[in-house]
């Protein structure tokens, strides 16, 4: 079964994927992916920045540079979901190809990178808006303002309800969280 996992950043996808990874489910974070790919396939990189002049320095992304240009820029942010959705679907696809029991494919842009059909259910994680900021803040050691723009950079948590087969709402600590987790896969038969 592979389970495509989504939701805004800060939801708690994370503890989700961590109940998957204890059953022996193979976890694709296509973030983490897009990273790798940052690292090792140096065409990406010079398409970033060809369409985002100076986001690049020595050889590395320049994460802040590239996030202030495309978190205030509906088009700019388009623009780079253009240039990476394709190269992190391939390699999702890539490492399908062993065929896991169980699989669990984290993407925010899992409807938009065409990762949704790979799947077979869809999971929104979703989350109050003030917990996220705080999370965010606190994780990636970033201000308010900035934690807010990336928030507000995404899809809404309706628009995940929406479109996903199930929603799973974080919004009690973290035990309470993973409890719903366990529940969850339990009710899907991934867990007995």
């Amino acid at each position: 079964m592979i389970l495509g996992i989504t939701g805004g950043t800060g939801c708690g996808k994370t503890t989700l994927l961590n109940c998957i990874a204890q059953l022996g489910g193979v976890i694709l974070d296509c973030d983490a992916i897009y990273h790798e790919l940052l690292r090792t396939d140096p065409t990406l990189l010079g398409t970033i920045e060809k369409r985002f002049p100076g986001t690049v320095e020595n050889g590395a992304l320049q994460r802040r540079k590239l996030g202030n240009l495309v978190f205030s820029d509906e088009k700019a942010l388009n623009d780079l979901n253009q240039i990476t959705h394709g190269a992190v679907k391939a390699e999702v696809v890539r490492r399908l190809t062993e065929k896991p029991k169980l699989a669990a494919i984290d993407a925010i842009a899992l409807f938009e990178g065409g990762l949704a059909e790979l799947c077979d259910i869809t999971v929104a994680v979703t989350a109050p808006e003030e917990a996220r900021i705080q999370r965010l803040m606190v994780r990636d050691g970033i201000d308010r303002d900035y934690a807010k723009r990336r928030i507000d950079a995404q899809k809404s948590a309706d628009w995940f309800r929406e479109n996903c087969d199930y929603c799973l709402e974080n919004n009690g600590t973290q035990n309470d969280f993973h409890d719903m987790c366990l529940a969850f896969l339990r009710q899907l038969a991934i867990i007995e």
